[in-house]
């Protein structure tokens, strides 16, 4: 019993990081005020409406709330980036395991709903815009930024939707389990801080060519 709280305590404070670490969360997942939804019911109403507002809008094709929704969308989708990569992210890499695990889960699962719904929108509008302002016609003035800002879009979509979001969503799952795997959880959370840092500085790009293009003559 002596020998078992010995061990016990070398592995919070003594031990390698991996061992501690998954000591610590495993803790903290299993308090009662821990539980939580990995998708927020309550936001799928906000991101339905959104969505459908979306679809109307190309439908109707008009100009201003397409324009509404790409450069909100993009605007939301930028800023969030930014955040997430230069600001939370090395924050979030200093704090400790519990307030690391007690943070993602009261971020992460509202980045479930966020994250694809501005996506979504700021491709699906940005295209109908390009489209209804004649920016894909290769006679256009402008046409290689126009290029350009595919490229740069399309890339950071990829990171959104196939690194940060499924690291997202897998770190809900272990921090679920009744004993959550500390080593995984921190790589997961690395991936999603580098690939946030990463979309953060791509969005930079964009920014530079959006600004462009706006004040092309």
């Amino acid at each position: 019993m002596a020998r078992a709280s010995v061990a016990e305590s070398v592995g919070v404070e003594g031990a390698p990081s991996g061992a501690g670490e998954s000591s610590l969360v495993g803790r903290e997942a299993s308090r009662p005020e821990a539980t939580f939804q990995i998708v927020p019911l309550r936001g799928l109403p906000i991101v339905a409406v959104v969505i459908a507002g979306l679809v109307v809008t190309i439908a109707t094709n008009r100009l201003w709330a397409i324009d509404f929704y790409h450069v909100v969308g993009g605007g939301m989708w930028t800023a969030l980036d930014l955040f997430l990569g230069f600001i939370l992210g090395p924050i979030l890499g200093k704090l400790s395991i519990p307030a690391r695990a007690e943070l993602t889960k009261r971020l992460m699962p509202k980045m479930v709903l966020l994250m694809p719904t501005l996506v979504i929108c700021t491709l699906a509008a940005g295209w109908q815009l390009a489209r209804y302002l004649g920016y894909l016609d290769a006679s256009y003035a402008q046409h290689g930024w126009v290029v350009a800002s595919f490229v740069v879009v399309a890339v950071m979509a990829i990171i959104a939707l196939g690194l940060l979001e499924p690291a997202n969503v897998a770190v809900l799952f272990e921090l679920k389990k009744e004993q959550p795997n500390g080593a995984v959880i921190q790589r997961l959370m690395k991936r999603f801080i580098v690939t946030a840092g990463i979309t953060g500085a791509m969005q930079i790009a964009t920014l530079i060519i959006m600004t462009r293009l706006a004040t092309a003559s």
